[in-house]
């Protein structure tokens, strides 16, 4: 379990007396209402990210909304990987992914990449959703429920195929309504033809613009992602999420593990800061 951190990693623009009357008035303030409370991100993480600072905790509190990544995050595997081993591609696609997280490639480019050399079929699509039931990662049920009990929503944002992403959206009684992700578009014929370039995390930037799309369309006034790779970290921006929770618990990247506000290993350490509200 987590200690606050001892030194407290505010940003200028929000003292610290500040953040506590506005802790005060959003933890007494009905959690639906659409009223926009001037939070600001915090500023990029000093060497001890390890612990939630303060002010991190007061966004965890404020936060009436949780994004989170689904792949290494959600699920302790990558979908799109299991699906390419599933279909004798697994190594190839693999590299792919790894190059996509990392941040060295673009996700369009890799999405795109991978798909084509793996030529998903509507049948080998459904007989692996069929034969693979998501592998969801130790305490992420707990803390959907803590986040629901807490009334913040819960939304899933990912970069994996909404094939695969709807029965984990299912499993953790997420409406699908709540789901971001990529459509594999298919023939009448039942083969690959490609993906749907207009969803939101099928770019680059893509996690970004969902969570942007959502703040906006509900009146979130303060949202929150989780999650464990460079486009989960891209997230929070203006008018995007306002706290990244870094999740080391599948992959640990470097780039992620220093840039977010906080960054976990257990998700009952986040867990215990959602029941603090």
């Amino acid at each position: 379990m987590f200690a606050l951190a001892q030194t407290s990693r505010l940003c200028p623009r929000v003292a610290p007396r500040d953040l506590k009357a506005r802790h005060a008035r959003v933890s007494t303030a009905p959690n639906r209402a659409r009223v926009v409370i001037n939070v600001a991100a915090p500023s990029m993480p000093a060497t001890n990210n390890r612990e939630p600072s303060k002010e991190v905790l007061s966004l965890i509190a404020a936060a009436s909304a949780f994004c989170f990544d689904v792949d290494s995050t959600v699920c302790v595997d990558e979908g799109i990987d299991e699906l390419a081993g599933f279909l004798g591609k697994g190594e190839e696609v693999a590299a792919m992914t790894k190059a996509a997280m990392g941040g060295t490639t673009s996700f369009r480019e890799a999405l795109d990449n991978r798909l084509m050399v793996m030529q998903p079929t509507q049948r080998s699509v459904d007989a692996f959703v069929k034969e693979n039931p998501p592998k969801l990662s130790p305490g992420i049920k707990d803390l959907f429920d803590a986040l629901r009990a807490a009334n913040k929503t819960v939304y899933l944002v990912s970069g994996g195929v909404r094939p695969m992403i709807n029965p984990v959206a299912d499993a953790l009684d997420v409406p699908r309504e709540n789901v971001f992700a990529n459509d594999i578009l298919f023939n009448e014929d039942g083969s690959y033809n490609t993906f749907n370039a207009n969803e939101f995390t099928s770019k680059a930037g893509g996690k970004a613009d969902a969570v942007k799309h959502i703040k906006a369309k509900h009146g979130h006034a303060v949202m929150a992602m989780v999650g464990d790779g460079a486009t989960d970290l891209e997230a929070r921006v203006v008018g995007g999420a306002d706290v990244f929770v870094g999740y080391g618990g599948v992959q640990v990247r470097e780039n992620v593990k220093n840039g977010a506000d906080w960054f976990i290993t257990e998700f009952a350490d986040l867990v215990q800061a959602v029941r603090l509200v």
